[in-house]
C-alpha cells in the first residue's frame, strides 16, 4: 500500500503537462497576434487614434505573454513539486514547496492585474468609471502583497 501510495504522486503528471501545452499554446498565438499588431501598425495610416489602438493593442499582448507564463510556472512547479525537484532551472524558479509555488504565481498575478488596470487606462473612453475598478485592483494587490510579507516574515523567523 504504501508503495502504491508513493507512486500516485505521478498523477499530478496529467496537470503539469496539460498546463504547459495550454500555455505554449497562448504563446504560439501571442506570437502570431504580436505579428498582426507589428503588420496592422505598418499598413496603416499614422494617427494619434492609431497610436492609441497599438499600445493597447501592445498591453494585451504582455497581458497574454504574462499570462502564458503563469501557466508555464504552474506546470513547472507541479512538477518539481510531485515528480523531480531536481530539474536544472534558474534559482528564481526553483520550487520546493506549495509555499514557494504559491509566492510565484501570487507575484504574477499582481503584474498581470497592473497591467490589466493599465489596459482600462489606455482605453479609457471617459464613460466608464475607472476609479472602482482602480480601486479593486489595488485591494486585491495590496492583499496579495501583504500575504506575501507574511510569508517573507515567516520564512524569515524559521531561519
Amino acid at each position: 500500500m504504501r508503495r502504491f501510495l508513493a507512486a500516485t504522486r505521478y498523477i499530478a503528471l496529467i496537470p503539469s503537462i496539460c498546463i504547459f501545452f495550454a500555455g505554449t499554446a497562448l504563446m504560439v498565438y501571442g506570437a502570431i497576434e504580436a505579428f498582426q499588431i507589428i503588420m496592422h501598425a505598418f499598413t496603416e495610416e499614422v494617427s494619434s487614434k492609431g497610436a492609441k489602438t497599438l499600445l493597447l493593442s501592445a498591453i494585451e499582448l504582455v497581458d497574454l505573454f504574462l499570462l502564458a507564463t503563469v501557466l508555464y510556472v504552474i506546470a513547472i512547479g507541479l512538477y518539481e513539486l510531485f515528480i523531480d525537484d531536481s530539474l536544472p532551472l534558474p534559482h528564481w524558479l526553483v520550487i520546493h514547496d506549495l509555499d514557494d509555488l504559491k509566492e510565484k504565481l501570487i507575484g504574477v498575478v499582481i503584474v498581470v492585474l497592473g497591467v490589466l488596470f493599465l489596459g482600462q487606462v489606455i482605453a479609457w473612453d471617459g464613460t466608464r468609471d475607472l476609479l472602482n475598478h482602480g480601486g479593486a485592483a489595488a485591494l486585491v494587490i495590496a492583499a496579495l502583497s501583504y500575504f506575501l510579507s507574511l510569508k517573507k516574515k515567516a520564512k524569515e523567523a524559521e531561519n
